[in-house]
């Protein structure tokens, strides 16, 4: 069988069901202590402007880091922007208390390729009980038989500060956790490290959990393996993540509030990016290749309609 390329990942022979889940005890201790932190810390040092820490920084790297910099732009290169500001994007991303930036390309791909197949592995889909599944997502990671081969791209790969950011991921804190302390002592610290980066945690994998079992879905993708849908009463605390079934259907597009009334504060910030000067080459979801099986999903007779109807063609700037 040739190789086929999907993303980043190499398809040789590979099989996304067989496998096993495994422990991965820097992640779960990385998890846990947060977390812990957060529960017991949290209560004992609240203050009103340790809230507001906690509620700024959450927005600012879960939506510019997270959602902006590395989701909409270092993985799915939906848009164009200085180097400066990439890196400063990636940077915040890298905030969040997730991965390094190899880390969570890797992470989104194999995902994406597993789901793509026509069966994939339960934790790929998140198909076990919600307990099950929250263990499996923050704490463990699926060992394939036979997995693809992850071959990252040339220009993130030589790029010396994501591999800087890369080997010291979970370091990156520790400049702000200094810089917290020194202007509001332990309030400011553990609401600016640990509750937001547990809560930040916990919030994504919620996402992702119910954004791939039900929900609202506009389109859907025949002969795959796992369904995208949109949450949307979700929209404005995950800055447009929620509207994973839009994802789904156009996974280059740097929009994912496609429909009329879904806020997407990430979309938000790249239009003024646009405006600024600093975004080009926005990619929206008429300048993209179909995807394969793509098709409307509506209660009336456009169910069968082509997947580019006009309401997507008038999506502009």
């Amino acid at each position: 069988m040739s190789s086929i390329s999907t993303g980043r990942m190499i398809d040789e022979n590979s099989d996304p069901v067989k496998g096993r889940v495994v422990w991965m005890p820097a992640k779960s201790i990385w998890v846990t202590a947060m977390t812990l932190i957060a529960i017991i810390g949290g209560p004992l040092t609240f203050t009103w402007s340790a809230l507001a820490v906690f509620i700024v920084l959450t927005a600012v790297t879960i939506c510019l880091g997270h959602s902006v910099g590395m989701h909409r732009l270092l993985i799915h290169r939906s848009f164009s922007t200085p180097i400066w500001i990439e890196h400063l994007l990636v940077y915040l991303g890298t905030l969040v208390g997730m991965a390094g930036p190899f880390g969570m390309i890797y992470a989104h791909d194999i995902r994406d390729w597993a789901q793509r197949q026509k069966d994939c592995h339960d934790l790929f889909a998140h198909r076990r009980s919600f307990f099950t599944d929250a263990f499996w997502q923050m704490h463990c990671a699926v060992v394939l038989d036979h997995p693809p081969r992850f071959v990252i791209g040339a220009r993130e790969r030589r790029d010396n500060f994501y591999r800087f950011l890369e080997a010291a991921w979970m370091a990156q804190q520790l400049p702000l956790a200094l810089l917290l302390f020194a202007l509001g002592g332990w309030p400011w610290l553990i609401w600016g490290i640990a509750v937001r980066i547990s809560v930040s945690l916990t919030g994504h994998w919620l996402v992702g959990h119910f954004a791939h079992r039900d929900g609202h879905q506009g389109w859907s993708v025949d002969g795959v393996a796992v369904q995208g849908y949109n949450l949307p009463h979700f929209g404005l605390v995950t800055f447009g993540e929620s509207f994973h079934g839009n994802h789904h259907a156009f996974p280059e597009s740097a929009r994912l509030g496609i429909e009329p009334g879904q806020l997407d504060l990430g979309w938000s910030f790249i239009r003024l990016l646009a405006g600024l000067g600093l975004a080009s080459a926005i990619k929206l979801p008429h300048m993209i290749a179909p995807r394969r099986g793509l098709r409307r999903v509506k209660a009336s007779d456009t169910a069968g309609d082509a997947v580019n109807p006009p309401w997507v063609r008038e999506i502009v700037l």
